[in-house]
């Protein structure tokens, strides 16, 4: 049974940090794509930042230089540190892993970012 648990969403002012975590069980980091997703009201889902299998990172270019994506495959938990957050960041984000048979999400974490 694959679960996927986000923690470290909250509300901060503008120009702070976050760090969000995800801790995956039933399925492995190692080995597979993984990446966290965000979605604001009124807007789509979309890809804030990916790690895939051989290990490169990708990012949306609106989080570029703020946002930084890792994981620890000992621990088969993932983190996205949060930095210089900005109002238009305030979304529910969402901890993703894909294998070659499906896609599992997490339930999903709150970030708020006050002006």
């Amino acid at each position: 049974q694959v679960q996927l648990v986000e923690s470290g969403g909250g509300l901060v002012q503008t120009g702070g940090s976050l760090r969000l975590s995800c801790v995956a069980s039933g399925i492995m980091f190692n080995g597979n794509d993984m990446g966290w997703h965000r979605q604001a009201p009124g807007k789509q889902r979309e890809l804030v930042a990916g790690i895939v299998s051989i290990g490169l990172k990708n990012y949306a270019e609106s989080v570029k230089g703020r946002f930084t994506i890792s994981k620890d495959n000992a621990k088969n938990t993932a983190y996205l540190q949060m930095n210089n957050l900005k109002p238009e960041d305030t979304a529910v984000y969402y901890c993703h892993v894909g294998d070659s048979s499906r896609d599992y999400w997490g339930q999903g974490t709150q970030v708020t970012v006050s002006s």
